[in-house]
């Protein structure tokens, strides 16, 4: 049997890492609803959030791309988004509000990406702002956690200020966030025609 050389399998260092981060993610979920150790959960999710990318590199970096990789890579990052949000709104870290909006922008680009793949669009670059907005929301939701205490126990000093500062980049990341969102439309386009002009689909 001939190997796919752009296959590596589903035993690689990339799949180990996307896996444990899957793993890990229930865990935040039991220390923030099941114990009063807050702070915890919130490094963790901001741990989950900051090695969103070494999957991907090590993929590259090793050349072991597999094609489980390329399934399971998105659906942990959805995952994790998910999961991370409703879990900090729930746990009265954000308003509700903060976090469906930001939300529907997540569930509007994995729709169109899906929907533009079925049409057999190219590949979209993503966009620098938007790796912009992405880091500065995957800063806020852990942050927002570690300003907020179990049983609503009053907040310290510190915590009120570094809240403040969450605000602003909460705010300046979602705005930013739909703002790509529709920068978005003309790259999509072009690829869309690219891509099935390459296929030979008018």
């Amino acid at each position: 049997m001939v190997r796919n050389p752009s296959n590596a399998g589903w035993l690689t260092w990339a799949n180990l890492v996307t896996f444990v981060r899957l793993a890990l993610l229930p865990v935040f979920v039991w220390i923030l609803f099941s114990t009063d150790h807050r702070a915890i959960a919130a490094w963790l999710l901001a741990f989950l959030g900051a090695t969103d990318w070494i999957d991907g590199y090590l993929a590259r970096k090793l050349h072991q791309v597999s094609s489980v990789g390329k399934v399971i890579d998105p659906v942990a990052d959805r995952l994790l988004v998910i999961v991370g949000l409703l879990s900090v709104a729930a746990a009265s870290g954000v308003p509700w509000w903060f976090a469906l909006t930001t939300l529907a922008r997540e569930l509007i680009v994995s729709v169109l990406t899906i929907v533009l793949a079925v049409l057999g669009a190219a590949r979209i670059d993503v966009l620098w702002w938007g790796k912009v907005s992405t880091f500065a929301l995957m800063t806020t939701y852990p942050l927002f956690l570690l300003t907020t205490n179990p049983h609503h126990a009053a907040l310290a000093q510190w915590q009120h200020v570094a809240r403040d500062a969450c605000w602003v980049i909460g705010i300046m990341g979602l705005s930013l966030s739909w703002l790509v969102l529709a920068g978005y439309v003309r790259p999509a386009l072009a690829a869309l025609h690219s891509g099935r002009e390459g296929r030979g689909i008018l």
